[in-house]
């Protein structure tokens, strides 16, 4: 359907990746894997249109709908969700507008016999054709559907757009796109800003109603779920294997462990070559086999050996006070804006060492009760920390509090106590600052760059209560594992708010769901909740099909 050939980007003098050629099938889900910066996203933005390669060419059916989800994107503020999610059908609703005026323009004609007249006839005949056969869609049913589904309310869809957050207009966009039925979606980090039933029910679409598909994600769970195939960029070439994530990575530790083998086999032929050659070069009898050894050598390809993460650090948190049995004790916490009741009659005690998730949907109020329990906003009721507890909080904006005059480096080394600071450099390389980057100030990161230094940042401080909303939305999938190592070793109390059900899983042993202005006390794992929450949800899925 979508052939890439010897497509390669070329930066400066750096190359980004070259010929690079693969086949995007009709019913092909593909993961597009790679570490930070190997062009997954550049690659994507070739595919969709929006970017030319150096080097190659991209082929699309000529009628063929491409529809792409960028990790940004600025909606206009001129419209309410309704008519901006109604652009999905703009090309129908031109083709009914435009039949609608050639007809009337007909009835007001008198020149029956004339080209210009049968032209006209022509055109409304031919746009009937194609309208008539696909009119029988009901396009607001359709849009409240897929509305309703990314976890909007009935309310929210006659509102300005403008009223939203970054998160929900994603959901826009989203939602337009779906719409679409496009012939192969390309989504670029789409369950960043969408909750757990949002992303089950985004999962239920793309493997049961999309076409093609092609997603980069960091999250483990949606990315198995929704992929039949993985394509791979690493070091400027690609690898296509015909298996979703966690097969990949089974069959990409067999390649590399083959690789390994081959360089090592190679490298010891080298070796005794560069031997052979120091030993008889001069000598008059072995000249022959001496030039024949050189120019194998010079002619020799040497074999690659992919990249792989070979550190072993793990990190820790710093050791501090005991706090008193109950870090976090919330007492008929209610919480309105005007007329509007995010939650009402609150009630949650946490114990030492528990570890503990909120979850539910989006604006179900889930941050605000995590502000109440920062004092950060006024409420009805009592909220009270714990003797001796020392907070860290990881907040959604958290990369906006970072000091722009800082660097890299010093932003992490004025924090850091004791061992742990000559593993500075280590550590932050795990979360994909090395090299040069150490020195580079915070003024000059982008916003993912700056989540991930917080959340860096936090790790080195010694804190018993810890509190993380949606940490993971700027992690990698290897800086994900590090935190969450960190996590479950980590002997204080935590509190976390994530929709990333792989991040999540294993993380917590109660959990706090948030719904209906209630919040309900869930004394089961994560593991346990999610399981049974996903089975639920899909079963509405199914009654709405």
């Amino acid at each position: 359907m979508v052939s890439v050939e010897g497509v390669g980007v070329n930066f400066s003098a750096k190359t980004l990746f070259k010929n690079v050629s693969f086949v995007i099938n009709e019913s092909d889900k593909i993961a597009l894997m790679g570490k930070n910066g190997a062009g997954k996203s550049t690659l994507m933005k070739i595919i969709a249109g929006v970017q030319k390669p150096s080097q190659g060419i991209v082929q699309t059916p000529k009628d063929g709908v491409i529809a792409y989800l960028p990790q940004h994107l600025l909606l206009e503020d001129d419209c309410t969700v309704h008519q901006e999610v109604s652009k999905a059908f703009g090309e129908i609703l031109s083709m009914k507008a435009e039949m609608e005026k050639l007809n009337k323009e007909l009835e007001t004609r008198t020149d029956y016999e004339s080209q210009e007249y049968m032209d006209i006839i022509n055109r409304v005949s031919e746009l009937g054709e194609v309208y008539y056969s696909i009119v029988e869609v009901n396009y607001d049913a359709e849009i409240e559907k897929t509305l309703l589904g990314l976890g909007f309310k009935r309310e929210d869809i006659q509102r300005p757009t403008s009223e939203f957050s970054g998160g929900w207009r994603m959901r826009i966009e989203l939602a337009k796109i779906l719409l679409q039925k496009p012939d192969l979606i390309l989504l670029d980090e789409p369950t960043n800003h969408i909750d757990i039933e949002s992303v089950i029910w985004l999962e239920d679409f793309l493997v049961n109603k999309a076409k093609a598909v092609v997603v980069i994600s960091h999250d483990k769970a949606f990315i198995d779920n929704i992929t039949n195939r993985t394509i791979e960029i690493t070091m400027g070439k690609i690898y296509d294997y015909k298996a979703n994530y966690s097969h990949y990575l089974q069959l990409r530790e067999e390649r590399r462990a083959s690789q390994l083998k081959a360089y090592k086999e190679q490298q010891k032929v080298i070796q005794d070559s560069e031997r052979f050659i120091e030993r008889f070069k001069g000598t008059y009898s072995k000249t022959n086999q001496v030039s024949s050894v050189e120019k194998m050598l010079a002619k020799l390809e040497i074999i690659e050996v992919d990249e792989v993460d070979t550190s072993s650090i793990k990190l820790r948190f710093p050791p501090c006070n005991r706090s008193g049995d109950y870090p976090v004790t919330v007492k008929e916490l209610s919480k309105s804006y005007g007329d509007h009741v995010v939650f009402a009659g609150a009630n949650i005690s946490i114990e030492r060492g528990e570890k503990v998730s909120f979850v539910g949907r989006n604006g179900e109020g889930k941050s605000t009760l995590i502000k109440a329990i920062m004092g950060q906003i006024d409420f009805e009721g009592e909220c009270t920390l714990g003797h001796n507890v020392e907070v860290g909080y990881f907040a959604q904006n958290q990369a906006s509090l970072l000091d722009p005059q800082l660097s890299v480096f010093e932003t992490v080394d004025e924090v850091a106590k004791g061992d742990v600071r000559s593993e500075l450099k280590n550590i932050l390389g795990r979360f994909m600052f090395s090299g040069d980057d150490i020195d580079k100030k915070v003024s000059v990161l982008s916003g993912g760059e700056r989540t991930r230094l917080a959340m860096v940042k936090l790790l080195l401080e010694p804190v018993n209560l810890l509190i993380l909303d949606e940490p993971t939305n700027h992690l990698d999938l290897k800086s994900k594992d590090v935190l969450k190592e960190a996590l479950q070793n980590f002997d204080g109390t935590l509190i976390l708010v994530s929709h990333d059900r792989a991040f999540l899983q294993g993380l917590s042993n109660k959990v706090f769901e948030f719904k209906d202005k209630r919040v309900i006390e869930h004394f089961e794992t994560i593991d346990a909740f999610l399981e049974r929450n996903r089975m639920e949800s899909l079963k509405e899925i199914e009654l709405s099909k």
